[in-house]
């Protein structure tokens, strides 16, 4: 299908500004005390006319010690140059914003008072006023179409029912037992970075108390009679659920567990299979599976204006966490559902409704980057409307576009415009709400990024970037950083990172080359379905001809000094290649990377991962898990190796990069062991952050130079 372009977002648009200051004013590469400190915005919401948009910002202490968000506002129909302005005060540390229906009452969560509770507070300014007074957090939430209700997440013991204080009370007495020990008789025992303590995300509906009134602490249970999640753990949000516009019921994505076997267990660990429940916002009526025929995920509920028709993603593969989500449409009243763009091979990674109910707004990965497309939704019809970057978060309302975008350059930056805008200059149509990371790092020079193609396993068309050095010059060589991605279903675009950022390795004077191999998303989903089952082959070959393609078309890059880097995947694809393909590397840096491919069938927590990658379980299929499994070839092990990992890293173990480094230390190979009890699969606190960039710049440093 043809997708035609029509706003393009640069890379940041102070870039032409910024290239025309003196030399002297960019001096030094990026570095990740910069990253740590940089300013960071999200969560744009326009009021209904579209004529403000909210956001919020964090900012880190100078010491990298504390971090606080709040919320900012911009009115866009004056055209001064103004900054946007604070909105909650001084010493408040919020999130999730939301409007009223009205648009004059900005509603948030903060854990001033010690715990997450819902706040509200004019948009015209004024003090905030506590909405709720739970005996729990209030983890995400919805206000109803009318303002008179809102729909809660809270972490309970579902047998408490709508007890809050029941489950508050039991987890203060489990903190208070003697004996430490923990009983369990199905999976899941631990899920990402927590262990299991029973405890379920259930949905709640509560009154809005009116102006003056107390904070409600009570609320009706209305998902707790089903067995599942809601949200989904471990990353599931307020877009796993939706209020229908008359108020009366609401939609939520739920996976629930079956029996499994003859042991108390379920299927939870190893299923996909997330449904559509409606449920009555009084808590009355049983939950009704909208979209019980399909065995695959279906999740964003959003309903049409009118209530008639509810649009949603959904998966058709069942245990493939990577299949593509499709668009559809649900009729609610004769119960049938249709695709809305089948020839569309893109992967929906969320929507809006166009106020005439006639478009979807969509962002998908593209060829390595995150446009955002507009879906006709009667004739499946795709055309790209923001585009030239990542599209991270977005809002249409009344006319206006607030998009937040990133790029290999700058971090979430927010940009407003007029949906519907036409015109050559599509650039110069938006407008920049908040700074790029060149407007607030004047003195930074980044490394100016490049994408290219090459032929890859089977002769097919795979792309890569090269990011040059901050100081790069005509004719001079370059140590390289080789960044190898994740997922594996992932990719390495047009995009900024907090983890991993390839400005980092270019801000301390090396190259970047990052190939999106076989596996990668937003290309189709035959090329992302090809590393299944196939982790060591041909995306190897892809790596192989990439890293020679990228060499003959920079001769900058110096092939004799270069590094690989990866993580989860990508450390994977660094244990892989220590022993099938280690002879270009002075050095490998593993995070978090599967070492043994058939033990991580066994610990990992989420097991529809690593059994549909090795096509079954690993007693079934012992063949298939030990045919690319890097524990099986340490004896060719000789590249120095720099090992990652956290304590709370449970969907790859700690005992993977333990015993990676056991072998490289038992084979005598030269290598060091970086080592977090405080971080799960990802290193998140900023002290650590800076840590981990040290340790591993030190690591290159030591064997390319610079």
């Amino acid at each position: 299908m043809k997708l035609s372009q029509r706003l393009a977002i640069p890379a940041t648009l102070a870039l032409a500004v910024l290239s025309a200051l003196p030399a002297a004013a960019q001096s030094r590469g990026f570095t990740v005390r910069d990253m740590v400190a940089l300013e960071r915005v999200s969560s744009p919401v326009l009021t209904p006319n579209g004529a403000v948009v909210i956001f919020a910002k964090r900012e880190v202490q100078p010491d990298g010690s504390k971090a606080t968000t709040s919320l900012w506002q911009r009115n866009l129909r004056t055209r001064d140059l103004a900054p946007p302005s604070r909105l909650t005060p001084e010493g408040w540390n919020v999130n999730s914003p939301s409007l009223s229906a009205d648009g004059s009452t900005v509603y948030f969560l903060s854990a001033k008072s010690g715990s997450q509770q819902l706040y509200a507070m004019p948009l015209a300014g004024g003090e905030p006023r506590a909405l709720t007074g739970m005996a729990v957090d209030v983890d995400s939430y919805h206000v109803s179409p009318k303002d008179d209700r809102i729909a809660f997440s809270a972490s309970v013991y579902q047998d408490c029912g709508a007890d809050l204080d029941c489950t508050a009370k039991r987890v203060e007495a489990n903190g208070k037992k003697p004996a430490s020990g923990v009983v369990h008789d199905a999976l899941f025992v631990r899920h990402w970075d927590t262990w299991n303590d029973g405890r379920r995300n259930t949905l709640f509906v509560a009154p809005l108390p009116a102006a003056g009134a107390q904070p409600v602490v009570g609320a009706t249970a209305i998902s707790a009679t089903l067995a599942g999640d809601v949200p989904g753990k471990p990353f599931g949000g307020g877009e796993d659920y939706t209020w229908s516009p008359d108020g009366k019921t609401l939609v939520a994505s739920v996976r629930i567990p079956r029996p499994h076997g003859k042991a108390p267990g379920n299927d939870e660990p190893w299923s996909t299979n997330f449904d559509l429940y409606r449920l009555d916002a009084a808590g009355k009526a049983r939950p009704v599976n909208l979209t019980a025929s399909n065995p695959a995920w279906d999740a964003g509920p959003v309903f049409s204006a009118e209530g008639k028709t509810l649009y949603y993603r959904a998966m058709k593969r069942p245990g493939f966490e990577a299949d593509r989500f499709g668009l559809m449409a649900l009729d609610l009243a004769s119960g049938k559902s249709r695709e809305i763009a089948p020839k569309w091979d893109r992967s929906a990674d969320g929507l809006q409704v166009s106020a005439d109910g006639k478009t979807l707004y969509v962002p998908a990965q593209e060829l390595g980057q995150h446009p955002l497309f507009e879906v006709d939704i009667a004739t499946g019809s795709v055309s790209q409307l923001v585009g030239g970057s990542s599209v991270a978060e977005f809002d249409v309302k009344g006319g206006t576009l607030a998009v937040m975008t990133n790029s290999l350059q700058t971090g979430n930056q927010l940009f407003t415009s007029q949906v519907g805008d036409r015109g050559a200059d599509a650039a110069a149509q938006m407008r920049a709400i908040t700074k790029s990371a060149s407007e607030l790092l004047p003195e930074v020079k980044f490394g100016q990024a490049e994408q290219f193609q090459f032929k890859g396993w089977n002769n097919e068309t795979v792309h890569g970037y090269v990011v040059k050095p901050w100081n790069y010059e005509e004719g001079k060589t370059y140590p390289v950083a080789f960044l190898i991605h994740g997922g594996p279903q992932g990719s390495f675009g047009n995009g900024w990172s907090y983890r991993w950022n390839p400005q980092t390795y270019a801000g301390q004077g090396y190259a970047v080359v990052m190939i999106d191999f076989h596996g990668s998303t937003g290309y189709g989903q035959a090329f992302t379905d090809a590393i299944s089952q196939h982790w060591g082959d041909r995306p190897l070959e892809d790596l192989q001809k990439g890293w020679a393609a990228a060499q003959s078309k920079y001769p900058f890059l110096n092939g004799d000094k270069a590094c690989a880097l990866g993580a989860s995947y990508g450390g994977y694809m660094v244990y892989w290649m220590a022993g099938n393909w280690n002879k270009p590397w002075k050095c490998l840096v593993d995070h978090d990377g599967v070492f043994d491919n058939r033990m991580m069938g066994y610990s990992t927590e989420e097991l529809w991962f690593s059994e549909w990658e090795n096509g079954g379980t690993p007693w079934d299929n012992v063949e298939k898990y030990e045919k690319f499994n890097p524990v099986n070839h340490v004896k060719d092990w000789t590249v120095p190796m720099l090992v990652i990992h956290g304590q709370l890293d449970f969907r790859i173990p700690v005992e993977q990069g333990l015993a990676a480094f056991t072998a490289a230390q038992r084979k005598g190979v030269e290598s060091k062991f970086l080592y977090f009890p405080d971080e799960n699969h990802w290193v998140l606190k900023p002290a650590n952050s800076v840590l981990w960039h040290d340790t591993v710049n030190d690591w290159l440093k030591q064997h390319i130079g610079q």
